[in-house]
């Protein structure tokens, strides 16, 4: 199969109604309704290959996780031609459900009081898995993700990080063969983002899974993406490399400044973008080929205690760019 994943012009219209304030909007909302047409995805179209994990990418209300649940059979689309893996999605037929996945970092498949085990027990149990096969599966996918210790521990009593690690065991347990990942690293501190990171890349490569990941954190997509499409306003905007997508939509790394004492950062405007002055704390918005030169001027002239370089939020990113035309 060339392609596990394959979107064509894909399209959602929402019609949403609107309602005046007060009784007499209500009244008239009650007899008249009055609605307003909503182009949620408008005409987007690439192809995933099997292995491959790429970025799915824009600013909030782009389209993300409609086009995902669209793809997921979740939403049925209003035009265009979805299929993954030989199978038109909304059609929901067995042999297609039980090759997919969509992890939402925001939304929960394991039962909140029960053991992690019972919760893979039962999911083992829809998708038919043979109890050998199970075993290898708890075992080999605890030992990647470091939750040996913690499968007969309830749900309620993991961390963040378990939790997400957990439900990534949940979801790959019928080992699918495409795998939808919505936010996965969403709230997750420096080390679980790394292990979630770490885990989704083994996966792809040795069950030769596509992957579509949706992220805000720019080092989830350069860890894991060989390809990255940015969508903005349901369209598509991009589809290629991560160098020209840096290049062209996250030219700026953050400076963050801790001073001693206060100071006035507009020193440095010539060089940088100032973005946040608080107090003590500064945040600046600097191009990438002048950071150094940057830094060096702001440890010479500010009074910095201390100081750390880090990507912008892609949000962020994103919002300037498109703002700006681009």
């Amino acid at each position: 199969m060339e392609y596990a994943v394959i979107a064509e012009k894909l399209s959602k219209v929402y019609w949403v109604a609107e309602k005046d304030p007060g009784i007499r909007g209500t009244l008239r909302h009650l007899v008249r309704r009055r609605y307003r047409r909503i182009e949620a995805v408008k005409e987007v179209s690439f192809t995933v290959r099997p292995g491959e994990i790429v970025g799915f990418l824009g600013p909030n209300g782009a389209g993300k996780t409609t086009t995902l649940k669209m793809l997921a059979g979740l939403l049925y689309p209003s035009g265009g031609r979805a299929e993954v893996l030989g199978y038109t999605p909304f059609e929901r037929r067995p042999g297609f459900l039980r090759q997919i996945a969509l992890v939402m970092g925001n939304k929960s498949q394991l039962l909140w009081d029960l053991p992690v085990l019972d919760s893979l027990r039962i999911q083992a149990a829809v998708y038919e898995i043979p109890e050998g096969a199970f075993r290898e599966r708890v075992r080999r996918f605890a030992e990647l993700l470091e939750l040996k210790e913690v499968l007969t521990q309830p749900v309620r009593k993991l961390s963040l990080g378990q939790r997400m690690k957990a439900e990534l065991m949940m979801a790959l347990i019928h080992l699918p063969r495409v795998l939808f990942l919505d936010e996965p690293t969403l709230g997750l501190d420096v080390g679980a983002q790394a292990a979630v990171r770490d885990f989704v890349r083994r996966y792809a490569r040795e069950e030769g899974a596509a992957v579509l990941l949706t992220s805000h954190y720019m080092a989830d997509i350069e860890a894991l993406a060989e390809r990255v499409i940015v969508i903005h306003e349901g369209r598509l905007r991009y589809d290629g490399g991560i160098p020209p997508l840096v290049a062209r939509f996250a030219p700026y790394k953050e400076l963050l400044l801790e001073l001693a004492h206060p100071a006035d950062p507009r020193r440095l405007e010539a060089l940088v973008e100032l973005e946040e002055a608080g107090g003590l704390r500064v945040r600046l918005l600097v191009p990438r080929a002048r950071l150094v030169e940057a830094v060096s001027r702001a440890l010479a002239e500010l009074p910095v205690r201390d100081l750390a370089v880090r990507e912008p939020p892609l949000e962020e990113v994103f919002r300037r760019v498109f703002a700006a035309g681009g």
